[in-house]
C-alpha cells in the first residue's frame, strides 16, 4: 500500500457560536492542512497521483478561506467552522477530483488537530 500526504496552510479567523468559553469569541489561527490519500496501485510512470495536482486542488479550496472569517462562509452559515467540521468539507470537496483520497486532517494549532475520513 502507498500512502501520500500534502500540506498547506491558510490564516482566518472564526467564532465557535453556542461554545461556553473564551472559543466563542472571534479568534484566529494559522491553519495547517494535509491532505491523504492511499493506494495499492501505482499508474504507467510510477505515481499514485501528482503532488502538484494534489496542492493545486486544495489551494482552490483554502485560497477562499484565507484571511477571512470562516462564520461569514456559506458553507459554515448553518454549521460551525470547527476544526472537525473544516476537515469534512475538504476531505468531501476533494473527493469529487481526487478518487485515492482518505483522509483529510486540520491543525488548528501546534498541539491540536482533527482529522476526517470514511
Amino acid at each position: 500500500m502507498f500512502e501520500l500526504m500534502v500540506e498547506d496552510t491558510f490564516d482566518s479567523a472564526h467564532a465557535l457560536r453556542g461554545y461556553q468559553g473564551s472559543c466563542e469569541n472571534l479568534h484566529g489561527h494559522t491553519w495547517r492542512v494535509q491532505v491523504f490519500l492511499s493506494g495499492e496501485k501505482l499508474n504507467d510512470i510510477g505515481i499514485l497521483h501528482d503532488f502538484r495536482d494534489i496542492r493545486a486542488q486544495l489551494r482552490g479550496i483554502i485560497d477562499k478561506y484565507d484571511h477571512t472569517n470562516l462564520n461569514d462562509l456559506p458553507e459554515f452559515q448553518k454549521i460551525n467552522p470547527s476544526s472537525e467540521n473544516i476537515a469534512k468539507n475538504i476531505y468531501e470537496t476533494l473527493k469529487g477530483g481526487i478518487r485515492q483520497i482518505n483522509k483529510v486532517t486540520v491543525w488548528e494549532s501546534a498541539g491540536t488537530k482533527a482529522s476526517y475520513y470514511e
